[in-house]
Parts: C-alpha cells; sequence; structure tokens
C-alpha cells in the first residue's frame, strides 16, 4: 500500500499529522488504536456517510479491536445548530464516553465543525479526529481547529477553536461524492491560489479537468492546499491577523447562505464561488485590482461547474438590507467597521479594514 502525503501542523504539544491517501478508512482502526491505546471512539457522521463510508471505518475498528459507538445526526447545514449540538454531546455521554476517550469527526465540513464542538465542550474537552469525507472538508474546515455552529444571526457564531489530533483524509471517499458537491469543495481549493499564490491558481487552470476526473493531480491539490491552510494556521492561530485571509469570498458567501436559510439551494462552497467573484469585482470597481482578473476567476469557476453571479441561485433572493444585516454579523467585523478580503488581483489578496457600508450596498444593487 502506497504511504500516505504527510503535512506536519507544528503546534508545539498540539502538533498533529495530516495524512491524505487511498483508502485510510480500511487502515484507520490499527492506526487509530496505535496512537490511542485503550481509548474508545465515539463516531459522530450525518446520515449519508453513516451509508457511504461508517461501515468502512467500524470495519477498521472492529478488526483492530477497538471499542466504538457511532451519533448519527441529518445531513445538511441545518444541523450546524444548539439543538443538534445538544443531541451530538448528549449522545457521547449516554454512550459513556469519558474525557479520556476520542471522538471522531467522520463526514464533510458540517460535521467536523459540529464534532470539533462537541469534542471542545464534552466533559470540559476531549480529544478529536478530524475523518473528512468531502473536498471541502479535506481541504480546509478539517485543518486547523475552527469548530462551530450556525445562530439565526449567523454562521460559525458559536464555537471554539479546538485543534484535532490527527487529520485522516481518505481521497478514495470523493469517489461517493456528487458532482455538486466536489464542485463546491473545490472552490476552497481555488481560494488558495487567489489569497497569495498566483502560480497554484494557473497550476489548478491546467489541471483542474483531471483534479475533477481523479488523478493524480487531485491528490496533489489537496496536499498543496492543506499546507497552505497550515502556513496560516501557524502565522495566526485564532485568527486576528493574517488568517482572515483564508475568508477571501465568505463574507458575500455567508450572507448569501443566510440569504438561502442556509438551505441545500446554496452550498458553502457555492456561495464561497460567488463571493470570490463579488470580492475580485468589487475590488476592481474600487480600483484596486485589473478587471480582466474578475473574469478569469469566474471564467474558472464557471468552468468547474460552480455558480459565479447571484443570479445563478435559485428562487428569489431576500432584498439588499437582508443581506447588510448579515454582512454586519460577519465574524470580521470590529467595533461596527466592516472589513472585507480585498484583492489587487489573483493571488495578491489583502485585508481592508473599515469598508464603507453604502459602496458595498451599491455594488450588491449593481450585481442584483
Amino acid at each position: 500500500m502506497t504511504e500516505p502525503t504527510r503535512v506536519h501542523v507544528p503546534l508545539g504539544e498540539r502538533a498533529y499529522d495530516i495524512l491524505i491517501g487511498e483508502n485510510l478508512l480500511e487502515s484507520a482502526g490499527e492506526r487509530l488504536v496505535t496512537m490511542f491505546p485503550g481509548r474508545r471512539f465515539g463516531i459522530i457522521t450525518d446520515s449519508e456517510v453513516a451509508t457511504a463510508q461508517l461501515p468502512r471505518l467500524a470495519r477498521s475498528l472492529d478488526a483492530a479491536g477497538a471499542r466504538h459507538a457511532a451519533i448519527v445526526v441529518p445531513n445538511g447545514e441545518s444541523t450546524k445548530s444548539m439543538a443538534r449540538l445538544n443531541d451530538v454531546v448528549e449522545g457521547l455521554l449516554e454512550a459513556r464516553l469519558e474525557r479520556g476517550d476520542i471522538v471522531l469527526a467522520l463526514g464533510g465540513g458540517v460535521i467536523g465543525d459540529l464534532a470539533g464542538f462537541a469534542a471542545a465542550v464534552t466533559r470540559r474537552g476531549m480529544d478529536f479526529v478530524q475523518i473528512p469525507t468531502s473536498l471541502l472538508a479535506q481541504v480546509d474546515s478539517s485543518v486547523g481547529g475552527k469548530t462551530g455552529i450556525n445562530s439565526p444571526h449567523g454562521k460559525n457564531l458559536i464555537g471554539a477553536f479546538h485543534q484535532p489530533k490527527l487529520v485522516l483524509a481518505d481521497i478514495t471517499a470523493l469517489a461517493t461524492l456528487p458532482p455538486r458537491q466536489f464542485a463546491a469543495g473545490y472552490a476552497e481549493v481555488v481560494k488558495y491560489g487567489l489569497i497569495d499564490d498566483e502560480d497554484f491558481f494557473f497550476w489548478l487552470e491546467a489541471n483542474q479537468p483531471e483534479i475533477f476526473a481523479g488523478g493524480p493531480a487531485r491528490a496533489a491539490a489537496i496536499a498543496r492546499a492543506c499546507e497552505a491552510k497550515t502556513r496560516f494556521v501557524l502565522a495566526d492561530e485564532k485568527e486576528t491577523g493574517v488568517r482572515a485571509l483564508l475568508n477571501l469570498g465568505h463574507t458575500f458567501g455567508h450572507a448569501l447562505e443566510s440569504a438561502t436559510g442556509y438551505s441545500d439551494r446554496l452550498l458553502h462552497g457555492e456561495g464561497v464561488s460567488i463571493g470570490m467573484v463579488l470580492a475580485h469585482g468589487f475590488s476592481a470597481q474600487l480600483g484596486l485590482a485589473p478587471s480582466q482578473d474578475t473574469g478569469r476567476v469566474e471564467a474558472h469557476l464557471r468552468r468547474s461547474g460552480l455558480p459565479t453571479r447571484l443570479g445563478d441561485i435559485p428562487g428569489e433572493l431576500p432584498g439588499t438590507d437582508h443581506l447588510m444585516d448579515a454582512i454586519a454579523q460577519d465574524k470580521k467585523v470590529v467595533r461596527g467597521a466592516l472589513t472585507f478580503i480585498l484583492t489587487r488581483g489573483i493571488g495578491q489578496s489583502f485585508i481592508e479594514k473599515n469598508v464603507d457600508p453604502a459602496a458595498v450596498r451599491a455594488y450588491l444593487e449593481q450585481m442584483r
């Protein structure tokens, strides 16, 4: 069996590895029992992943003699709620999992965020392992320790920084993803090129067909994205500075997710795709970036099967007031001042504080 690619996250005593490779679910039991001898495992997953991937993990744990219990929650962004958090915490307690046992987050970004937050608060803190099964989770949300749930006031407003002990990114799990879900995850891959790595964006333009087809470029793209995410986490673990660059496109995207009720009308990565085009277009309108870069970014995302405009979202959108209210609740807002990730061109993103709300409002009206 080919050894997985290893990306190390050197956070001192909280350091961990990201392993990227094929059939890691089949070897997970032996690896976890070796790493955590004598521990029991609480698997948190959703109804769809429970069918597609849970049997693989359960067989692996059984073969290694590991005791485990599974808690299955509904699929979808609405699961990142206080009610489901309570279900998961009570499930862990009902299974008599102790503080020294391990929570396994098996699923996409929703499960990783929910299970990680549950681990952070159950018995005042349990260790957990991320086993991401979606592309979005493998390249972004499983790495860096941001966990949490949504509030009616906005996305990810309730949570904690809680680093995993290990990330197992099994790329064979991606074979079961619907094309729409894979494309949504790819938006987060593109993001890393647009932030500060123009060469990576150009590489993605050249290799996108192979990434989608499942060739060697897929694993290479995932590893490179994880390396980029790790670099930002090491520089700014608690997102007080440069780590905010990872939110390129997210301020607009989160507002659109709120406007669609965190439903399947707009997946997270789809919101980020539209948001990244809006961020480039807004930057161009402010005279900060060349307008042709907006077109190039939009063309690549559209070729990848992603929405790029507000009009691509099915159904009616609330008015601009709703979008501005959601933007005002963004986690990057400081004392009421809007902060956006803007750009001077592909690979040249920067943090802009005190953005004029009137300019944002006018731009959104123009884009509707």
